[in-house]
């Protein structure tokens, strides 16, 4: 483990609300200089689900991202709260945007998104042993549920079809841990 070769002279916080908080950093760089830093520091772990079939089909969500101003499909996504295990977060964002539930499951990575300027952490699921629900979508979400074989999703990170990060991770994973 190498030092941290930086170091925070002060830090405030300029916005926050229920899922974010971005605060502004006062540093000296690694190469002695002072600097400002900003970082966006998430209130939730970000929680990804792959489920997939006995015949190896799998489902992914498509909705609008305010973001980016584009429309993305997705593997099922969403966050953890402080105080819920894993597990749990990752049952309930399952079950609340495709009605899945699973009897099997399987951690098969963690991850960092963008960590040059968040500290947001995520976990990523393989669900098996699926049965169908009715989903609970949150006021937020307006979603398009779409069920396919598991390699068709693969072939749409492949074409750049997919160009959420989280989703491309977990499907790749997927993919090998599966060997499809």
């Amino acid at each position: 483990m190498e030092e941290n070769p930086w170091k925070t002279k002060s830090k405030k916080v300029i916005y926050s609300n229920p899922w974010i908080e971005l605060e502004e950093h006062e540093v000296v760089t690694p190469g002695g200089t002072d600097s400002q830093y900003g970082k966006v520091k998430f209130k939730n772990k970000a929680m990804a689900i792959i489920p997939v079939d006995e015949e190896m089909n799998t489902w992914l969500v498509g909705q609008f991202r305010y973001t980016i101003d584009e429309y993305s499909w997705e593997i099922p996504e969403g966050g953890g709260p402080e105080g819920e295990s894993l597990l749990e977060s990752a049952k309930r964002e399952l079950k609340e945007e495709t009605g899945l539930t699973a009897e099997k499951w399987t951690e098969i990575m963690r991850f960092h998104t963008s960590n040059s300027v968040t500290d947001e952490e995520g976990f990523a699921f393989l669900a098996q042993g699926l049965s169908q629900g009715e989903t609970e979508f949150e006021d937020t979400e307006k979603i398009q549920i779409k069920k396919l074989p598991l390699r068709e999703a693969v072939d749409m990170v492949m074409s750049g079809e997919i160009t959420d990060v989280i989703t491309v991770a977990a499907l790749l994973k997927v993919a090998r841990l599966l060997d499809i």
